[in-house]
């Protein structure tokens, strides 16, 4: 079933159901549609505001974005996996370790641990970028 609002030659509107959309077509072209109010066979669609049925289409696109966010927590988890392989942990001595690191030149050293802002923010004027990523939990 489908809801058309309808306005007449007059200028009268009003709502009418049809089955679907040819037959609105059809039972216009026969002049077999007439206004409510004055009885005018010229009878054409008006501005009307789609309407969304909620119950299906909350429930899939709650599926869809519950597997994004696995998919992402996947993702997360298997860069946290490498970062923990390959990088040594300084924990909340990153922002030291990380001058060591940047002004000798000679280290290759790659290491991950925290940081505050103010700390992010001082290494960001020395010039030392930084890139922070959402430690996932494993056991989430």
């Amino acid at each position: 079933m489908i809801k058309y609002n309808l306005k007449c030659s007059n200028g009268h509107e009003f709502i009418s159901w049809f089955s679907d959309s040819l037959e609105f077509d059809k039972l216009n072209k026969k002049k077999l549609l007439e206004c409510i109010y004055c009885s005018s066979k010229k009878i054409n669609k008006s501005i009307m505001a789609p309407m969304i049925s909620g119950g299906k289409l909350k429930e899939d696109s709650s599926n869809l974005l519950n597997e994004k966010l696995s998919d992402k927590k996947k993702e997360l988890l298997q860069i946290r996996n490498y970062i923990e392989k390959n990088f040594e942990f300084v924990g909340d001595k990153f922002s030291q370790k990380v001058r060591e690191v940047y002004y000798d030149k000679k280290t290759r050293k790659t290491i991950y641990g925290s940081t505050t802002k103010e700390e992010r923010e001082e290494l960001a004027e020395e010039g030392i970028d930084l890139i922070s990523i959402p430690w996932v939990s494993k056991d989430n």
